[in-house]
């Protein structure tokens, strides 16, 4: 388990963590999102003890991980994967690893081959793609076989097989009982892989909820119909409750309304509908909407 309380971190005049506080359980998947800028990194670099707080603390199971002396059976992370001397093999790297923290050497065969670089664990990472390496840094994460695990944009680089390895890796993991947190600006692979949600804007927490909890509190479902007799069905709509919104070529976005209910509605109207489409809404949707006001860096509009 990962504890954070009123974590605080301030580099001079800027407070990059702000008071934050939240709980990482074993047993799921917690996606860790925010902004640019948001204050992540440093979160996880406070809570693997690589920096130290101004303020409040940050512990595995009530213990500072700086007070753990098992480390990679404690805790094992990957916060970037390009952080491996370019020289080094991929079995030197872990051979080393495992050394300096008592580990067999049985781990480090047993890691290269869940992770799928058994076959070039000789081959200098210098040669290495960026997928290769965000494998052989999950294995460096792997290795001590910890509770808890910690992982840094984990599928940058990764081609569609990879990312779909990793995702089942991360629900395998959380399924043994371990406790294991994920931060990624991608927000389609958060939606496929979290259960949890722990999302934060300017150091301060924003969110802290089930994933399916934060997607109905941000956006609404709605349904796309498209129909040549738009301002009859828009007046029966609007006369059943529903809230139409008008978009092109006979477009409607409703919400208030299911699509099973538009379709009996148009029906006993005679109205025609030539698309009828119910759209859930995306992670991506509550995301923006909901950290609309901690964006540091908005981008103007390309149009």
């Amino acid at each position: 388990m990962i504890e954070v309380h009123e974590l605080t971190k301030r580099y001079g005049s800027t407070t990059a963590v702000d008071g934050l506080s939240f709980t990482v359980r074993p047993g799921h998947v917690t996606g860790f999102l925010g902004p640019n800028g948001a204050g992540k990194s440093t979160t996880l670099r406070l809570i693997l003890g690589l920096d130290a707080p101004t303020a409040g603390t940050a512990t595995l199971s009530g213990r500072p991980f700086r007070d753990r002396r098992r480390g990679l059976r404690d805790a094992g992370a990957l916060l970037d994967a390009t952080a491996v001397p370019a020289g080094r093999s991929a079995a030197a790297h872990l051979t080393a690893l495992a050394r300096t923290n008592g580990l067999p050497a049985a781990r480090v065969r047993a890691v290269l081959e869940e992770v799928g670089l058994a076959g070039v664990a000789r081959k200098r990472v210098g040669g290495f793609s960026l997928g290769m390496k965000q494998r052989l840094g999950i294995a460096a994460a792997l290795l001590g076989d910890p509770a808890v695990l910690i992982f840094d944009e984990p599928v940058n680089g990764l081609d569609p097989e990879g990312i779909r390895w990793v995702r089942g890796l991360f629900r395998g993991l959380a399924a043994e009982g371990r406790t294991v947190l994920v931060s990624s600006h991608l927000m389609s692979e958060m939606e496929n892989t979290a259960d949890h949600l722990i999302v934060i804007g300017r150091g301060q927490l924003i969110a802290d909820t089930p994933a399916s909890a934060f997607v109905a509190q941000g956006t609404q479902d709605h349904v796309v119909v498209r129909t040549p007799a738009v301002r009859s069905l828009t007046a029966a709509l609007a006369t059943a409750g529903a809230t139409v919104q008008p978009g092109p070529d006979g477009l409607l976005e409703v919400t208030g309304l299911t699509g099973a209910e538009i379709g009996d509605l148009a029906l006993a109207r005679g109205i025609a509908l030539h698309e009828l489409a119910p759209r859930r809404a995306s992670l991506e949707e509550a995301f923006m909407e909901l950290t609309a006001d901690s964006v540091d860096y908005l981008a103007g509009d390309p149009s």
